[in-house]
């Protein structure tokens, strides 16, 4: 795995640990979620850096597997051109349900590098 990976890697890691970072100040519940605009642009903007990173990581190397790539890139581009349909559930379910797992395939990437 040559640099430019690894840094993608950590990228993912770094926008996933900003995104937890929120809810120390916030409480971890959709209802905070949905109520705070600033909040959510944040989180959004932070799985949009995720999906560039995935995308820019097996466009370097396919053979890299990450669990669910396309779904991250397809979410990446949907946030960007079509921010009008995306709900306020779709992106919590995301930070609540694939986020964390996403943070362990992350960091075994990284291990075995």
């Amino acid at each position: 795995m040559n640099e430019r990976v690894l840094k993608w890697l950590f990228d993912i890691n770094i926008a996933i640990d900003e995104i937890n970072s929120y809810f120390t100040k916030y409480d971890k519940t959709y209802q905070a979620y949905r109520e705070n605009p600033v909040l959510k642009r944040a989180t959004e903007r932070n799985l949009e850096i995720i999906g560039e990173a995935v995308n820019r990581i097996l466009k370097a190397h396919p053979d890299i597997e990450i669990d669910n790539a396309k779904r991250i890139i397809g979410l990446r581009n949907q946030i960007i051109h079509a921010y009008d349909n995306i709900s306020d559930e779709y992106i919590w379910g995301i930070v609540i349900r694939h986020l964390p797992q996403l943070k362990k395939d992350v960091n075994k990437l990284i291990q075995n590098k």
